[in-house]
């Protein structure tokens, strides 16, 4: 989801809330400690060399329980980050710690946005030799044929 997107939908809500992949929310009293830029330069293993850019929100789950972060607040902050920082109209992504930090992508359920778990892949899978898959077809579904092979006709 792109950054005008959220604040398309911050402009519409009452409460903001993060649903987390598991299906619990981010408890209601967290921080958006961060609204930043992140840049990412790279080379992928076919030796191509790529450049991301995302916005990211980093959420803290602080221990004052009290606070709320209204929806106004949010969008202070992000026209703020984008003034002063120079973000742009990218891609988002959510950091929240669990286990480790963990980085997600962003939607919306039309109530709440959803993090959605992220995923690695291969950028260059014609150059690395990651094989095709394999199509999986039942033996039982394939056409019978009689058989061509018979005694004398040379084909066995």
């Amino acid at each position: 989801m792109k950054l005008s997107e959220i604040k398309k939908q911050l402009s519409a809500l009452e409460n903001v809330a993060f649903i987390l992949p598991n299906g619990t929310y981010v408890p209601e009293h967290f921080h958006v400690t961060e609204v930043g830029l992140i840049t990412k330069n790279f080379i992928d293993c076919g030796g191509k060399v790529r450049k991301e850019t995302v916005v990211n929100f980093q959420l803290w789950d602080a221990n004052d329980f009290d606070h709320r972060l209204k929806p106004k607040r949010l969008l202070d902050i992000i026209e703020l980050s984008e003034k002063v920082v120079g973000i742009e109209d990218y891609e988002v992504e959510v950091e929240f710690q669990a286990e480790t930090i963990g980085k997600y992508d962003i939607g919306f359920n039309g109530t709440a946005f959803t993090l959605l778990n992220k995923q690695t892949a291969c950028l260059a899978e014609d150059q690395c030799g990651i094989p095709a898959e394999k199509q999986k077809v039942k033996l039982s579904e394939i056409p019978t044929q009689s058989s061509c092979c018979t005694p004398g006709g040379g084909c066995c």
